[in-house]
């Protein structure tokens, strides 16, 4: 008899913990838009404004308007202590990509000259790391950002957060 109150006990401590796991997440769904409600920056190409470790909270590109650093400049808006949105995008459209957490520059029409002079291949983002010297297109090799490309722009920065993560996916 006391085995099976064990069992039961435990049981219905499981289902409780599933429910309120369920239930954080939905809510995170309802507010983001998005699966991905956070990611973990990885590397000092933000910095000051994003840190490595910062666990950066996230909202679905298709819930909000993302604003480049040049309207940014001219409207006045700013996120993270600069113009325009910093947004998280697959390099090339690569889902097997790690996703790059980046300023959104400026807007590109197809055929258009890119940083480095040569015509855009097709319309989009051109993006750079806050801390970097250029712009991503010709440093990383990638090309215009498309809309379909940003997974998640960034809306709120957790310090020290997101070094669980790092530590799972790399090892630190």
């Amino acid at each position: 008899m006391e085995t099976k109150n064990v069992l039961l006990e435990l049981g219905r401590s499981l289902v409780e913990a599933l429910v309120i796991v369920a239930l954080i997440v939905s809510v995170a769904y309802a507010a983001t838009g998005s699966w991905h409600i956070g990611f973990a920056v990885e590397s000092g190409s933000m910095e000051p404004n994003m840190q490595v470790g910062d666990l950066i909270l996230v909202q679905a590109p298709h819930r909000t308007t993302i604003t480049t650093h040049e309207a940014g400049e001219l409207s006045g808006y700013a996120s993270f202590n600069n113009y325009g949105n910093v947004i998280i995008y697959r390099p090339n459209g690569l889902t097997s990509a790690t996703p790059i957490i980046h300023r959104a520059m400026y807007w590109v029409e197809e055929g258009e000259a890119m940083p480095d002079g040569r015509p855009a291949p097709h319309a989009g983002y051109i993006t750079k790391g806050d801390n970097n010297s250029g712009y991503d297109q010709p440093m990383l090799g990638v090309e215009p950002v498309k809309p379909e490309w940003v997974v998640a722009v960034a809306k709120v920065r957790v310090p020290y957060l997101g070094y669980p993560s790092l530590i799972l996916k790399k090892g630190f």
